[in-house]
C-alpha cells in the first residue's frame, strides 16, 4: 500500500471515530478518558495523522459502543445523529 494510500485510510478511519464520537455528544476529553487514550493522541488519531494499535481501536470502539469493524467499514459512515441530552448514558464522574 502506498504512502498516499494509507494516508487516507488513516484519515477516513480517524473521520469515522470523530463523527461517532460526535454523534453521541462526547468531546474529545470525554473519549479520552472512557478509551485510556491521552486527548493528544485521540486527536492525531481522528486527523490521520497518527497510526492506531489495534488494542487502541478496540478500547476506542468500546467506548463508542461499536463493534471495531465498523470504525473500519469504508462503506458504512457512521450516523451524525445529535442527542437530545448529549451526555445521556455516559458517567464520566469516576473519570474526572
Amino acid at each position: 500500500m502506498s504512502d498516499d494510500t494509507s494516508d487516507q485510510k488513516l484519515a477516513g478511519l480517524g473521520g469515522r471515530i470523530r463523527a461517532l464520537r460526535a454523534g453521541h455528544g462526547l468531546n474529545l476529553h470525554d473519549l479520552a478518558l472512557l478509551c485510556g487514550i491521552s486527548a493528544s493522541a485521540l486527536s492525531l488519531i481522528e486527523t490521520g495523522k497518527r497510526d492506531l494499535r489495534v488494542s487502541s481501536l478496540y478500547r476506542i470502539a468500546a467506548a463508542l459502543r461499536v463493534k471495531p469493524g465498523r470504525l473500519l467499514d469504508e462503506a458504512d459512515p457512521p450516523s451524525k445523529r445529535v442527542l437530545s441530552d448529549p451526555s445521556a448514558g455516559y458517567d464520566l464522574t469516576a473519570y474526572k
